[in-house]
């Protein structure tokens, strides 16, 4: 329904287990346009920052909710996932320590991505 279309989707996950529900829509939205062949940049900031290293996502349960590490495994392999940098940086995460497929980026990249032309971004 949604293949070829040209636009960016841009998704900022801003919580983590704080906030569950919250959280499992970001990765729910993302994971769904992207399995529908939209181009997605999913983010992960604040505590949802967590989730870019090994086995995080596994450790996250939600009730009626898909499972966080199969979400993210398609986001991996249908789109691009981003650590914040400054986010990251405050919980000591470094590049070596994230998930392969992974990136640490900050707010210029997130900036240029959102205001490509045709992006729609989503804060959750």
């Amino acid at each position: 329904m949604l293949t070829g279309m040209a636009r960016l989707l841009v998704v900022k996950a801003t919580a983590g287990a704080d906030a569950p529900e919250r959280c499992s829509q970001a990765f729910t939205v993302a994971s769904t346009a992207a399995a529908s062949g939209v181009d997605v940049s999913f983010w992960l900031t604040g505590e949802s920052t967590w989730f870019a290293l090994p086995g995080r996502a596994a450790q996250f349960a939600l009730p009626h909710a898909a499972a966080l590490p199969d979400l993210l495994e398609l986001l991996l392999t249908s789109g691009r996932v981003t650590a914040c940098t400054q986010c990251a940086a405050r919980r000591e995460i470094g590049p070596d320590d994230v998930l392969p497929g992974i990136r640490i980026a900050g707010a210029a990249v997130f900036v240029e991505e959102i205001m490509s032309d045709g992006a729609q971004a989503l804060v959750y």
